[in-house]
């Protein structure tokens, strides 16, 4: 049976050469779909794991190798976000894995949960890296908290709200947001007292990369500072990136922009964002040093 791929229903648990166990994010039953979203297994996980064995014998599928990139979406949105980057990024011979989650419909913790146990899946992999969006952003990191997988080398930050975004503290009272974008939303303030500060950062290198107008006064005139419309550059700043920059664009067409693309896979591949190599880090705050401004 054909699907749709998941969309905001159904969230990944587990991958094998694109082929992807989803649990439903109501019902808790799993299903096994394959490269272009057919629907093989429907039931438990033992059922779809079974068969997903079964389709590896029966077609002799070798064992996943070499380097991979996660690409983890925002809220709202699905893995079609990197539409543009995916291309790039296989180009430059990774292999790509699309993390689905139904975004709207359970917090960042969960879909944590379950990057967790998709990373603990790729078996034969050598080294992991992440390109992240908006949210996803605070997912990699929430799954951190729990579990560090040593194969992870780098990962690029295109427009997380690392200190909270001011658009959800202007939003998250409003039912019908909070109807349509779920618990996220509410998990995306500037709380001190809320989940965000909870998060760790980073042991391995990574790089923030912001979208802006280049001007104090930003995109978005209800948020203070240069802005992409959703998120503050001061707020997609993390202290301990290796390299930070900004681009030119709005929030949603930042993982699709040309100049974010040439970056995200130049840090992969070198540590830097740039091609003369220079770097722009963002010093982890100490009681004395206060975190400093990007370009």
């Amino acid at each position: 049976m054909k699907t749709l791929g998941g969309l905001q229903f159904w969230s990944d648990v587990r991958y094998f050469r694109e082929w992807r166990i989803q649990r439903h994010v109501y019902t808790g039953h799993f299903r096994l779909i394959d490269p272009k979203n057919h629907r093989f297994a429907f039931g438990s996980l033992e059922t779809c794991l079974a068969k997903l064995a079964e389709i590896k014998q029966s077609n002799n599928l070798a064992p996943m190798s070499g380097k991979a990139v996660i690409v983890v979406h925002g809220i709202l949105r699905t893995s079609g976000t990197f539409a543009a980057m995916c291309p790039a990024l296989r180009k430059a011979g990774y292999a790509v894995i699309e993390f689905e989650y139904p975004s709207t419909r359970f917090g960042i913790v969960d879909a944590a949960d379950d990057l967790r146990q998709v990373i603990e899946s790729l078996e034969g992999i050598e080294e992991i890296n992440f390109v992240v969006h908006s949210m996803g952003g605070l997912v990699v990191r929430a799954s951190l908290k729990e579990h560090r997988d040593l194969r992870i080398k780098r990962m690029v930050m295109l427009a997380v709200p690392n200190q909270g975004a001011e658009m959800a503290d202007l939003l998250r009272w409003s039912y019908t947001i909070r109807f349509l974008l779920g618990p996220a939303v509410r998990q995306l303030v500037t709380d001190r007292d809320g989940l965000i500060p909870t998060l760790p950062t980073p042991d391995f290198e990574f790089a923030t990369i912001a979208g802006a107008r280049g001007h104090q006064s930003g995109f978005n005139p209800f948020i203070p500072g240069d802005d992409d419309i959703l998120v503050t550059v001061a707020s997609a700043q993390l202290p301990g990136a290796a390299d930070s920059m900004t681009v030119r664009a709005f929030h949603r067409f930042i993982p699709g922009n040309a100049a974010a693309i040439d970056a995200t896979i130049r840090f992969l591949q070198t540590g830097s964002l740039r091609p003369d190599g220079t770097r722009q880090p963002i010093p982890r705050e100490t009681e004395h040093s206060p975190q400093s401004a990007v370009e």
